[in-house]
């Protein structure tokens, strides 16, 4: 929810302020230009900084027979107002160190005069400051708001200068030229609402007044100005302007502005007759006008027009990212309470919609009904036969804005007949909580009753289009679709398959078979136990995989063999001597964990192939726990020998049987062992899943029972970061 404040507020004043930000945007630009230009010019002297005033009157007296004042402005050009020798009247340029003229002070250029005036008021006076001066205020509060939106992106202050995760090209620069920028506008906008506030009064203004005692000014000692101590010791550094005295007369003086006070000095005598120090409000005008307009320096100018240009994009960017999102908005053919396939989609910044669209539109394609929404609109759905949930995770593992209600309307709608789910999780490894809100939601779906999974939770790292495409292949032959006619986020390059040669297979002489068949690639390829096996039965687009366990340089597979199963039945007709095209698919998710000191494997059935061969590659300096389960002893006597192998490797070996005996599962194998698993999850340790959805789900739950019970974080949270890895079918 305070996403959706931050957010909506950062929206809204955009919105309702951007005519009058583009134009000081642009205004803005070009009078960036001014101080650049002005500082190009010839009439700084290069002895400037060594002067002082002392050494500044004197000179100035010899060029010029009246002289009414004389200023120095932010370019530290020296201005005298008066008349020189030739009787010519007027402001001058001139060299401090000599007095001689460097030419006379031109015209404010039209065209800067012009832009200043539609900057400061737009042409319309005092009502036109008021709106430039709003305009300053909303863009800081946009400004602020954004701050607060790029620092929940990052999940915390001390990232908010960390990687950022590309979005497409508006959102990505709209957050890294943000972050850059960001200091620079909040000056702009500061700045610029303090000197509109100073104008109307609502910030008083000083105003100074010198009160000088006439009766006691002194004529004498009679000094030169060169001599006068005041003058010695103020630079020129230090110096705005000095109005002269009208005469000669004691009772006619110097006034001296300075950076922090105004003095006022007896022209005869050099003795400082009053000192007025500026108020702290004056100060920050002058601080103010500095930094808004950058006359002080032409590299802060640039900087100004950096800024500018980056608010003009900030604009185009952010109405690109709006219509985005609002392009996202869902169109369905047919309502809720017709559609057999119901797709949620929960996405902050509504890019998960287009993998969301990508699968309704297979399903249309493929004459299904279909019905896709929010995850906040999750309700009972009467014909549906199979969920889809696309959720990806937006700050601290936090649930997107739209998603945020999902939790609670699951507990709320109970739907009526059985449903298979799948959950596809979108996140970034760049980020502690991976997937985490997706997790959540899969974790949710597996404790209701109606709610049967139809794969194991995927997860998408940036967007893959790659491992999209994984899951989607996956998610079509456990549904029957034909993915045909795919879109450009679902095209991929053609799989390069390689032959294999079958080395073994041993086949189980129980009722249920099963069997284990090694291959051995012809051409030198690296995998390792835990990736997958691809294998194309027919020949055509239908893909099969099996979990890798790898022995020595050997794919060992372990299958359970199905009737009139495609995959299954052409893997057990092979015979040793034979081959088989395939292809090795890297499942990095699934690997063993090599920063791990404690490694608790569970599997039931066939799932325990990944874990032989882990067993046999990673066993130095490891603490590994094995459960796996069966039906009875005759389905463990096909792993026996494997196991026995190994058994030296094993921390311990834990063995339940689910049709004789005590009748267990391995997750009753676990909850005996709650002590080891709660400390394995505490102390950093990684639980690995390989087996049947089930028996995931099983166990999922008795590990967040675990969790609850020890008051440990919840089981999504290790999830998130990778002490729970899965790999179930």
């Amino acid at each position: 929810m305070t996403i959706s404040i931050w957010r909506y507020s950062h929206l809204a004043l955009a919105v309702s302020s951007f005519i009058f930000i583009t134009l000081a945007s642009l205004t803005g630009i070009i009078l960036s230009f001014k101080p650049v230009t002005e500082k190009t010019q010839p009439y700084k002297s290069k002895d400037f900084n060594t002067l002082t005033v002392a050494n500044l009157i004197p000179n100035l007296k010899k060029a010029y027979i009246d002289i009414s004042d004389v200023s120095i402005d932010a370019n530290q050009f020296v201005i005298v107002n008066g008349t020189d020798l030739n009787d010519h009247s007027g402001h001058f340029y001139v060299d401090p160190k000599t007095g001689k003229s460097l030419g006379k002070v031109a015209k404010e250029n039209e065209f800067f005069r012009w832009t200043t005036t539609l900057h400061r008021s737009l042409f319309l006076h005092e009502t036109g400051r008021f709106f430039v001066g709003l305009t300053a205020f909303l863009l800081f509060l946009i400004a602020t708001s954004g701050t607060v939106l790029i620092i929940q992106r990052q999940r915390s202050l001390k990232k908010f200068f960390g990687k950022i995760v590309k979005d497409g090209f508006a959102q990505y620069y709209h957050v890294v030229l943000g972050r850059l920028m960001l200091i620079p506008i909040i000056i702009i906008s500061l700045s610029g609402t303090y000197l509109s506030l100073q104008r109307f009064g609502i910030i008083a203004e000083q105003k100074i007044t010198h009160k000088v005692d006439f009766d006691g000014l002194k004529t004498s000692p009679e000094k030169k100005t060169a001599d006068f101590e005041v003058f010695k010791r103020i630079s020129l550094n230090n110096l705005q302007a000095i109005e002269f005295p009208f005469s000669e007369d004691v009772e006619d003086y110097y006034t001296l502005k300075l950076d922090d006070k105004e003095i006022t000095v007896n022209q005869i005598t050099g003795d400082i007759l009053t000192e007025q120090t500026y108020s702290k409000a004056t100060l920050f005008n002058h601080l103010s006008m500095d930094l808004h307009t950058g006359r002080g320096s032409a590299i802060w100018a640039i900087v100004l027009a950096i800024a500018s240009a980056n608010i003009l994009f900030f604009i185009y960017s952010g109405f690109v990212i709006m219509w985005k999102r609002r392009s996202g908005r869902i169109k369905n053919k047919y309502k809720s309470d017709q559609a057999e396939f119901i797709i949620l989609v929960g996405s902050e910044n509504g890019t998960t919609f287009r993998f969301a669209n990508a699968v309704y539109e297979q399903l249309l394609k493929n004459g299904k009904t279909a019905f896709m929404a929010e995850m906040n609109s999750y309700q009972v759905f009467p014909k549906a036969k199979q969920l889809m949930v696309f959720a990806a995770t937006y700050g601290q593992g936090d649930a997107p804005t739209n998603a945020s209600k999902f939790k609670s309307l699951l507990k709320k709608y109970k739907q009526p007949n059985t449903v298979d789910f799948a959950v596809l999780a979108f996140g970034s490894h760049a980020y502690p909580d991976f997937c985490k809100f997706g997790y959540e939601v899969n974790n949710a779906l597996s404790h209701e009753d109606w709610a049967k999974p139809l794969l194991e939770i995927h997860t998408v790292n940036d967007r893959s289009p790659e491992e999209f495409t994984r899951w989607a292949t996956l998610w079509a032959q456990n549904s029957n679709i034909e993915l045909t006619l795919l879109t450009k986020l679902l095209e991929t390059k053609p799989v390069k398959t390689q032959q294999f040669e079958v080395v073994s297979k041993t086949v189980s002489a129980h009722a249920e078979t099963s069997f284990i068949i090694r291959l051995r690639p012809k051409k030198r390829k690296r995998f390792t136990s835990g990736d997958l096996l691809a294998v194309y039965p027919a020949n055509d687009h239908r893909e099969r995989l099996y979990s890798i366990g790898k022995m020595g340089k050997e794919v060992q597979l372990s299958v359970k063999l199905h009737q009139g199963g495609l995959g299954s039945s052409f893997l057990h007709h092979l015979e040793a001597g034979q081959s088989v095209n395939a292809s090795i698919v890297r499942n990095e998710h699934f690997h063993f964990p090599a920063k791990a000191k404690t490694v608790i494997m569970v599997s039931n059935g066939t799932g325990i192939a990944p874990f032989l061969g882990m067993i046999s590659e990673h066993s130095g300096g490891k603490n590994i726990y094995l459960y796996c389960g069966f039906r009875n002893q005759d389905s463990f006597s096909l792993y026996q020998n494997a196991i026995n192998t190994e058994t030296n490797k094993l921390t311990k070996l834990n063995v339940a049987y689910s049709r004789e005996g005590e009748k267990q599962y391995v997750k009753d194998l676990l909850l005996k062992d709650e002590p080891l698993v709660c400390e394995t999850l505490k102390s950093g340790g990684v639980i690995m899943l390989c087996g049947s959805l089930g028996m995931q789900k099983d166990v999922i739950e008795l590990l967040d029972d675990l969790c609850l019970r020890s008051q440990q974080k919840s089981i999504s949270y290790y999830q998130s970061r990778g002490q729970i890895l899965m790999d179930c079918y």
